[in-house]
């Protein structure tokens, strides 16, 4: 008989839930919380740059996957927009994932240093759609680094006053 280790490799990353309404607020919770496999009670506070919304962040760790899973939970709802990192692992790549109301999801591979990793099909693809004319490979570009939600996401990462401070303890 031979005995299988099946040890779950964990990883670790942070949701910035940058705007959500108040009736949302506990469901967000709940939705993290099934998929993390531990309650969340995340520390809501007001989103100044869009009135009557809420903003919040938790730093998380779970199986390498979490982030997706989380994201899979919380797609579509209206008027949510959020963030979600993964670290990566010694087998694993990391992920980020951005969702607006307009845009919809945005997903990148990251690497150790939380540079995105384009795949080279979709450089291909960015260049030969910029060859037939049927855009712009700057454009394209942008997109596959996720800019057009970079730039909706910005007004709203910025807290404003009180928001807590997040210090980095490491330096690359």
């Amino acid at each position: 008989m031979t005995a299988h280790n099946s040890a779950r490799v964990t990883t670790r990353g942070v949701l910035y839930v940058h705007s959500a309404p108040s009736a949302l607020c506990p469901h967000i919770e709940w939705a993290v919380a099934g998929v993390l496999g531990v309650p969340v009670n995340l520390d809501w506070t007001p989103q100044p740059a869009q009135v009557g919304t809420y903003r919040a962040e938790l730093s998380w760790s779970g199986a390498v996957g979490a982030a997706a899973q989380v994201v899979s939970a919380l797609r579509g709802w209206e008027h949510l927009r959020f963030e979600i990192t993964e670290e990566p692992t010694a087998g694993s790549e990391g992920a980020r994932f951005s969702s607006t109301p307009e845009l919809g999801i945005f997903h990148a591979v990251t690497g150790v240093h939380g540079d995105i990793l384009i795949p080279e099909d979709r450089l291909k693809a960015a260049v030969l759609k910029a060859a037939l004319g049927e855009t712009d490979l700057l454009l394209e570009v942008d997109r596959l680094l996720g800019k057009p939600w970079d730039d909706e996401l910005e007004t709203f990462r910025h807290a404003g006053d009180g928001a807590p401070v997040r210090w980095l303890h490491q330096v690359v």
